[in-house]
């Protein structure tokens, strides 16, 4: 039986531009609902900002050559895919339905920085 080295991701990190942590903060936290957690002091005087939601977790990092990234990107699983989708609509977000896995409710979004995410419906 193989060793298996990972058992979960702790986070994942996003680039955004330096000064875009108050823009990161309407979307991320106004609109997708997720919750600032506090920067090791060590690490605070970077700039950017650390985000949850449940177990899940997002870092965004100020990068002074910011490009977003618009293949790479996490997928979010959703609790309420139905609830989020439609909040995001009301909210003016674009999103981009995949219908390429047949019974699987998904799409991408992106940030206002230009970072891809996608979005799943919680499996049953």
């Amino acid at each position: 039986m193989p060793i298996v080295p990972f058992t979960a991701i702790d986070h994942v990190q996003l680039a955004i531009p330096r000064g875009g942590e108050d823009t990161a903060r309407k979307f991320y936290i106004g609109i997708l609902a997720m919750i600032e957690i506090p920067k090791p002091q060590e690490l605070a005087g970077r700039g950017g900002l650390w985000l949850s939601s449940g177990t899940v977790q997002i870092h965004l990092g100020v990068e002074d050559d910011f490009r977003p990234a618009r293949k790479a990107h996490p997928a979010l699983c959703c609790a309420d895919y139905s609830a989020l989708t439609r909040r995001l609509k009301e909210a003016g977000v674009e999103l981009k339905a995949d219908v390429a896995l047949p019974g699987i409710d998904r799409c991408h979004i992106t940030d206002p920085f230009g970072n891809r995410i996608e979005l799943v419906s919680a499996l049953p």
